[in-house]
């Protein structure tokens, strides 16, 4: 008899702790920023995955195994929710890194409920009407023109030394270097289109802290709002690549 019971409770037990495994797990959508592909995720996908959770990460139209298709801005903002809907994904969060910020952003006021928490990694943020350049100064996209002439209306990935003083191995920027790709150019040009305030969505903003002591002002005035929070990181603008462990925890910890 105390067998039978002692087997129930193990059977009982067994069952909880699965059960609170399941309400623990949480599906991250990761999205690369600017001539990057799903692969820049690897170490930190695996982390998370370790720890139990569904991992997504993305390759944007246009970009690394998906060259060639000529994407703007708003076909990148469906290529997430693509990702979140067709895999019936709940408890979604989404993770957008640098020029990835844009159309996280607005992907996350389109997926409703499905929604769990944004993080913003080092990233722009959109502004309803507003591009990716449009924050730029007047030098900056007087150069981004030029730069989208010349190519064909691509975006051409940095150089080494754009990498310098970021917290990477000489390969990890060797690894940026060779499987990099341009960006398309209509992406970082077309306006935002918001269907939902992104300070009315819990969200947290991941500074860098080699990349600037400080986030930008549009940043900073999100912050203002009480579903938003700040943490800081202290390596260089491409942190899945330089510290992808402290990345997973953090955000698993948010």
């Amino acid at each position: 008899m105390v067998c039978v019971f002692v087997a129930a409770y193990l059977h009982v037990l067994s069952l909880s702790v699965g059960w609170f495994t399941v309400l623990g797990m949480v599906s991250f959508v990761l999205v690369p920023g600017a001539w990057l592909g799903a692969w820049a995720w690897d170490e930190v996908a695996q982390v998370l995955r370790d720890a139990g959770h569904a991992v997504h990460p993305v390759t944007l139209s246009g970009v690394a195994e998906r060259r060639g298709v000529d994407a703007g801005q708003q076909e990148h903002v469906r290529d997430i929710v693509r990702v979140v809907e067709e895999n019936d994904l709940r408890d979604v969060v989404l993770v957008g890194h640098s020029y990835a910020g844009v159309p996280t952003g607005q992907a996350a006021g389109r997926i409703g409920d499905r929604l769990r928490r944004v993080v913003y990694v080092d990233s722009n943020i959109p502004t309803d009407g507003k591009s990716f350049a449009d924050g730029w100064s007047a030098e900056g996209q007087a150069w981004l023109r030029d730069q989208l002439e010349q190519t064909g209306g691509y975006w051409p990935p940095l150089t080494a030394e754009d990498y310098v003083g970021q917290d990477l191995t000489d390969a990890a920027i060797a690894l940026i270097l060779e499987r990099g790709t341009p960006h398309p150019g209509r992406a970082v040009t077309e306006p935002a289109e918001l269907v939902r305030p992104i300070g009315e969505l819990p969200t947290t903003y991941l500074k860098c802290l080699m990349d600037g002591a400080t986030p930008s002002t549009v940043v900073l005035e999100q912050l203002e709002s009480p579903l938003w929070e700040l943490v800081e990181l202290d390596t260089g603008h491409w942190p899945m690549l330089s510290q992808p462990e402290a990345l997973a925890k953090l955000l698993m910890a948010v």
